[in-house]
């Protein structure tokens, strides 16, 4: 299937904190056309429990109800490697492993990435927030 939009930790960090940048998420989020990968559901729930932000499970819950839920498999996961390594080379930057998921994901899901993550920000296919 296809989807519009993949929505990063970055994205629903802003969404859930009210922002102007938020508000831009809401928007794609409101398309009903957007994937969440669950690394970035690892990357929330780590950011909730070490800050001590109460409203895990309903923003959980949120997420899970207004995206589809993309699982990380064996494809995406070779995939990732090799994007990791493309984009360190291309843009001399430290492009991490998790943003390696993300964008495979979203590859595979022919979405933008929504996000103002700055590993993120000279890459095509991206919405930068």
């Amino acid at each position: 299937m296809s989807y519009n939009y993949l929505i990063d930790t970055f994205a629903w960090v802003e969404y859930f904190r009210g922002t102007k940048k938020g508000e831009m998420v809401r928007n794609c989020v409101e398309e009903e056309k957007a994937i969440t990968p669950t690394i970035v559901l690892a990357e929330l729930s780590d950011i909730y429990e070490r800050k001590a932000i109460p409203k895990w499970e309903s923003d959980l819950a949120f997420i899970i109800s207004k995206t589809a839920i993309a699982n990380l498999n064996q494809q995406l996961a070779i995939e990732a490697g090799k994007i990791k390594n493309e984009v360190r080379k291309k843009h001399k930057t430290k492009f991490g492993l998790a943003d390696a998921i993300i964008l495979a994901t979203a590859i595979k899901a022919n979405a933008k990435v929504v996000t103002g993550d700055q590993h993120f920000e000279k890459l095509s296919n991206v919405l930068f927030l």
